[in-house]
């Protein structure tokens, strides 16, 4: 079996823009897997989000500004890889030959297109149907051994291991592809909605007030958290009294996820306190934590070239460990490569 490097791939897709769900799901992740014993590689995941049709200019600027939310987060160029997908054109065709091991049966059992494509399946592209195949390229093009997500998306890295596995089998080609684990922990890797506790955090719903923006100022953070949807009974004694209490439990898994605390030591602190005292404390901390990133990410928006720039080196550096795992993809699978280049 061969020893692969503990490597780190993730990524988020730029459509709609980035909201605290994508930070506490994923960039505070990232950033604090920066800092353990892995090599960091994430990615603007932009051929992603044309399975669904993208302005062209939009697309651009949300590229942008997801790069630019990884940077003020706390993602260092100079310790992980940071580009945008597109960049490497090695991810697309790994993807091809995934397309080729993947099977119709296993795209089937995919939560996430039913979910997606809803009644209109029939009229979903293609790449919609096919971006797990993508997923699992994505991944494996770097022999990435870990990959933060959120709950959603676990079934994706199964299928990512499973395709992995049937690579390896098919060829002969034993511990090639490495199968790597899916990272889902701490309080808030998935963050509900401020007015509907029962639904996901959304770029796409329909009130403003429902979601936090990362560019949303310190006046804004303040103003969602406090006007967010309650219940009448105070915090409870334990974390067993949030059951039957979304919008409850979402704030305080919010709370802990900023805070760097458990749920548990959150009730502890706050057991039997009303809202008039938890959510002018959860907006508090929120504008401590947030407003510093959506101000630097405001000023890393106006100064774009340095973006561009950031991205590009990125590339060549994800280009540089991507290729040869493709070149040996394709020498595994028997296609004749006589170009010089």
């Amino acid at each position: 079996m061969t020893n692969h490097t503990p490597r780190v791939f993730s990524g988020i897709k730029p459509s709609g823009g980035l909201t605290l769900g994508n930070y506490l799901g994923a960039i505070k992740r990232f950033v604090d897997m920066q800092a353990q014993d892995f090599e960091t590689i994430y990615c603007v995941v932009d051929l992603h989000a044309i399975t669904v049709w993208q302005d062209p200019k939009e697309l651009t600027d949300a590229t942008r500004e997801v790069a630019a939310g990884f940077l003020a987060a706390g993602i260092d160029p100079s310790q992980s890889i940071l580009f945008n997908q597109s960049q490497v054109s090695a991810h697309a065709e790994l993807a091809w030959l995934f397309n080729c091991v993947a099977r119709v049966g296993w795209m089937n059992r995919m939560t996430q297109f039913k979910d997606k494509a809803g009644k209109n399946a029939e009229q979903s592209s293609l790449g919609l149907y096919a971006y797990p195949s993508l997923m699992a390229a994505d991944i494996l093009l770097y022999h990435a051994t870990h990959v933060p997500v959120g709950e959603d998306q676990k079934q994706h890295v199964e299928l990512t291991r499973d395709i992995a596995a049937k690579f390896n089998h098919d060829f002969k080609a034993e511990g090639f592809f490495p199968q790597p684990e899916p990272i889902i922990e701490g309080p808030a890797t998935r963050v509900m909605n401020l007015r509907d506790g029962t639904k996901k955090m959304s770029k796409s719903g329909e009130s403003d007030m429902e979601r936090i923006n990362m560019t949303d100022d310190a006046d804004k953070i303040a103003k969602k958290f406090k006007k967010a949807k309650t219940d009448p009974e105070p915090l409870p004694e334990t974390l067993d009294g949030l059951k039957d209490r979304p919008e409850a439990k979402n704030l305080v898994d919010i709370y802990a996820g900023l805070s760097g605390m458990t749920n548990e030591q959150v009730i502890t602190e706050y057991a039997g306190a009303g809202w008039g005292k938890f959510k002018p404390a959860l907006a508090d901390l929120a504008v401590d934590k947030l407003a510093p990133i959506s101000t630097e990410m405001s000023r890393l928006m106006n100064d774009k070239a340095e973006i561009d720039r950031i991205l590009g080196e990125g590339a060549d550096k994800a280009d540089a460990i991507a290729q040869p795992i493709l070149d040996q993809a394709y020498d595994i699978t028997g296609f004749l490569r006589s170009r010089k280049r």
